[in-house]
């Protein structure tokens, strides 16, 4: 995902606010599984972060995290991996860990959503150790091959919060230069982007990327390419009124 440094890219008129976390212990979407088809049209890609409470002990913060990659095993899942975050930029959000999984559709997405072994690892899982909870979903604008990346495979997610001023044409001129930086930056092996379609969730930020590398020393290559960073200031950092660059690997097996 893009990693901007530029302090103005980071600030925001938006105070921190947890009335969407409760409004998500009603309604929440989580996770994802291994691939099942190896035709998949419109991947819907579903990010969730998390702020575990700081004095949780690690038993429950493990329990949470097997919970999650278990709900794996649902039909309507393609991919799913969760698990500590490895580093994250952003002054006005702390998340610790994260969840990706991947969809063949919105439908899908949705009975994910409404399964009662999701509901159930939701509410005694997730909720009584987190203190905080932000969801983004879009569709990819490109089927990612393969689904499940491997054990290793490092993510960088970019969550971008709009000036209300910006026009949908400045906002589709963003989304294309997204979308030209895996042509231009060595050691991307997939990487799609979209707009968010779950604002309720989303604590305003509406665009996302998620680029993937083979490990972390691939990304640690990008993110030092120069050009790379300047095309994020220069491209983005007028437009925006907060960024959230996270940082995860793959974990090799449940914690």
């Amino acid at each position: 995902m893009l990693c901007l440094k530029a302090r103005p890219l980071f600030s925001s008129p938006f105070p921190l606010s947890f009335s969407s976390f409760n409004h998500l212990k009603k309604s929440f979407t989580l996770f994802t599984r291994t691939s099942k088809s190896s035709t998949v049209m419109s991947i819907i890609e579903h990010v969730v972060l998390f702020k575990v409470k700081g004095e949780t002990e690690q038993e429950k913060v493990n329990a949470m995290l097997n919970n999650l990659n278990s709900l794996v095993s649902l039909d309507p899942v393609l991919h799913l991996t969760a698990g500590p975050v490895h580093r994250i930029k952003s002054p006005i959000l702390n998340f610790s860990h994260m969840l990706h999984s991947r969809y063949k559709s919105k439908e899908d997405l949705n009975t994910y959503s409404a399964h009662p072994e999701h509901q159930r690892v939701v509410k005694e899982n997730v909720i009584p150790i987190c203190d905080d909870i932000m969801a983004v979903d879009w569709v990819a604008d490109n089927d990612p091959t393969p689904l499940s990346p491997p054990p290793g495979s490092a993510f960088k997610g970019t969550f971008l919060k709009l000036k209300e001023s910006v026009s949908n044409e400045v906002q589709g001129g963003i989304l294309g230069e997204i979308k030209g930086v895996k042509e231009g930056i060595s050691g991307i092996q997939q990487m799609t982007c979209g707009e968010n379609f779950s604002p309720a969730r989303a604590k305003g930020f509406s665009l996302a990327s998620v680029a993937v590398f083979g490990g972390v020393g691939e990304m640690e290559a990008a993110v030092g390419n120069e050009e790379y960073v300047n095309l994020q200031k220069q491209k983005v950092r007028d437009n925006v009124d907060g960024v959230i660059v996270v940082d995860y690997v793959v974990p090799a097996s449940s914690p």
